[in-house]
Formats: C-alpha cells, structure tokens, sequence
C-alpha cells in the first residue's frame, strides 16, 4: 500500500521507505527488513531514514532489542470505507435503469 499521496513528492527512496513501511503498519520493520523491500543501498536507505525522522514521519521502536521503524499516522492512507459504493454501483447510478441489467 502506497503512502498518501501528499508524502509521495521526495526523494525516490524516501517514497520507497514510506511506501514499505505503510504496508507493514501494524507491525514496522527492521533495518534488515527496509534493506530486502527497497531497491536501494544500506547508504541510501539511512540517508531516507534520516531525512523521514528529522521531519517526523517516521517513528522508532525498540522490541526485544532490535529497532522497528513505523510510518507516523498521518502518512498512512485511511481505511477504505465499508459503505462505500462499488464501482459497479457508481455505474449504475449514472446509467439510466433501462440500460442496466
């Protein structure tokens, strides 16, 4: 899942970053874990890490002594919701009855 897309206009590894993180939310990710998502080299990764925390968008766990880093919540996109309307339904609304099955 990408970041929001008000957090998308960066440097192509700190999108990268920010998109990793998103996916995995709930659970954060390691150094090592950044390191096999993002196409990029340990230098850059820590470069995108350091840019994102000194702007707050990142936030840092220490679990059973290994570091896990989290996508603040403003930069995770919100849950779609449950009432929102299909596409099919859309359609439907925009087509006259006669012309949808």
């Amino acid at each position: 899942m990408p970041a929001k897309a008000e957090f998308r206009d960066r440097d192509g590894t700190e999108v990268a970053v920010l998109d990793a993180l998103v996916g995995h939310a709930d659970e954060g990710l390691t150094v090592l874990d950044l390191r096999a998502r993002v196409d990029a080299d340990i230098d850059a990764i820590e470069t995108a890490l350091e840019a994102l925390q000194s702007e707050e968008l990142i936030r840092t766990d220490r679990e059973e002594g290994r570091l896990r880093i989290y996508p603040d919540d403003r930069v995770v996109p919100d849950e779609p919701d449950e009432e929102e309307p299909t596409l099919s339904e859309r359609l439907a609304g925009l087509v006259p009855e006669w012309l949808w099955p």
